[in-house]
């Protein structure tokens, strides 16, 4: 606030505070997911099966060779056990030889 003598400057405070978490740099883009393997991951939330299912004929029709894992091998992303799905999802994907990973939809 500027009192009754005040020049016209004001006193102000940035509302952001500085960054807390480090910017990670990302996986490599594959070139191709011709002979890789997806994984689908849902939240149960909104349609996914249905939107799983035309990207999966989608992308099979680009990409002949490419492997699905359906999100029915995964469980619910967002539900009861999510925090042991989740933290569990990285060596899992690995045992499973997952190249690439689709992940929805929430609403």
């Amino acid at each position: 606030m500027t009192s009754p003598q005040s020049d016209g400057h004001f006193d102000v405070l940035w509302p952001r505070s500085p960054l807390q978490v480090k910017g990670k740099t990302l996986a490599p883009r594959l070139d191709s997911l011709e002979g890789k393997t997806v994984a689908q991951l849902w939240d149960f939330l909104f349609r996914g099966d249905k939107v799983f299912e035309a990207l999966e004929e989608g992308l099979k029709a680009r990409f002949p060779g490419v492997k699905f894992l359906n999100w029915k091998e995964f469980g619910n992303t967002h539900g009861a056990d999510e925090r042991k799905i989740l933290a569990e999802l990285p060596q899992r994907l690995k045992s499973l030889g997952v190249d690439a990973v689709i992940s929805g939809m929430g609403c």
